[in-house]
């Protein structure tokens, strides 16, 4: 729970593991999300992002499937979409400074639009990125960084061990304010609770 409200995306936002196997993702709700990560804000406005996008039933999707790890595989399988997020390294000007940053703003901007469609996100780090850069030719300055997952949610029992189940449940957890931001020194809460 939030200390004071906040805006809305970003209090439903959450990351489950609960896919709807049977819904799908629009061509226009495709669109809005990648928009959405299109106008991130970044370094120059470089714009380092890119995604390689897999709708369920294509063979992007299966590829990109097939690169995350086992753990990830037992539940994104039933995922309507499946992207991996790609920042590029270089550009006319040479290097691209704080690329990673600029793919994770544009990542964030994508979930959020993902949760203002009614849809579901859930960001990972397991997976490979080589099999990524084999699967799709990528070049070598275009780095493989997240895979991430949308799609509608699912009841937690679609989930396979109980574990996961629990998880899925489970509530969501921030540390307190006054571990989070500091003033003057390092811990020193610039904030109460």
């Amino acid at each position: 729970m939030t200390s004071v409200p906040i805006a809305t995306l970003m209090a439903e936002r959450w990351s489950p593991r609960a896919y709807d196997a049977a819904a799908s993702v629009t061509p226009e709700q495709v669109r809005a999300l990648l928009e959405a990560a299109r106008w991130a804000p970044s370094f120059g406005n470089t714009q380092p992002a890119r995604y390689l996008v897999g709708v369920r039933g294509t063979p992007a999707f299966d590829a990109i499937l097939s690169t995350l790890n086992s753990g990830n595989q037992a539940w994104a399988h039933r995922a309507s979409l499946l992207l991996i997020g790609v920042m590029v390294t270089t550009n006319e000007k040479g290097a691209v400074p704080y690329a990673e940053y600029g793919l994770g703003l544009a990542s964030e901007n994508l979930v959020l639009q993902a949760v203002e469609l009614g849809l579901i996100a859930h960001q990972m780090a397991g997976f490979s990125p080589d099999a990524v850069r084999e699967a799709f030719a990528l070049p070598s300055d275009a780095v493989p960084k997240v895979a991430i997952a949308v799609g509608s949610p699912a009841p937690a029992e679609v989930l396979e061990e109980d574990w996961r189940i629990e998880r899925e449940k489970a509530e969501r957890v921030r540390l307190p304010l006054a571990e989070f931001a500091f003033t003057d020194e390092w811990g020193k809460p610039a904030l109460g609770r």
